[in-house]
């Protein structure tokens, strides 16, 4: 019988209400009821994870993306200005430790989030305007040899189930 891969799964798109202003992003696609069906699933929010609260205020990188925040080189704001850089690390690590822990292979995040977004994120100056990028705990998964899909990426992840575990 082949390996079931495990995805982890950013805990808003399962439909909890921990975004940052307390709501969710269910997402009832066919394939993630599929995944659920067979125990592929690990849902796990990272903000959550790492103490922070919902709602909470919005939050951006400035100064750079993912990679930049990692090495020191941008910073995590909220709308108020506030630097919330250490807490979205923390929360990036335990995302790290979540997958690494259930042996996840896969991931697929909320795209926008600055902790999750896997193909784009907001760009910093609280425009509400999108761009190509990747959030902290989505560049430190990759980093680390987890590929990390958006939710809107789920046939591309299940035709690359399909090529590993040759169905």
């Amino acid at each position: 019988m082949p390996v079931k891969h495990k995805i982890l799964l950013s805990a808003c798109l399962a439909g909890y209400p921990v975004r940052y202003n307390g709501t969710d992003k269910s997402c009832t696609v066919t394939l993630l009821q599929r995944w659920r069906d067979e125990d592929r699933l690990v849902t796990h929010c990272p903000e959550l994870a790492a103490g922070l609260a919902t709602p909470r205020l919005s939050a951006e990188m400035v100064n750079g993306q993912g990679n930049e925040v990692l090495s020191g080189r941008a910073q995590v704001v909220e709308s108020d200005g506030r630097d919330v850089t250490q807490p979205y690390v923390l929360a990036a690590w335990l995302a790290l430790k979540a997958a690494q822990s259930h042996g996840c292979r896969f991931a697929i995040m909320t795209d926008g989030s600055p902790t999750c977004g896997s193909q784009h994120v907001y760009d910093g100056a609280f425009s509400g305007m999108k761009v190509p990028g990747e959030g902290v705990a989505a560049a430190l998964l990759r980093q680390h040899g987890i590929e990390v899909f958006s939710e809107w990426q789920l046939d591309t992840l299940q035709r690359r189930l399909d090529e590993v575990e040759k169905v």
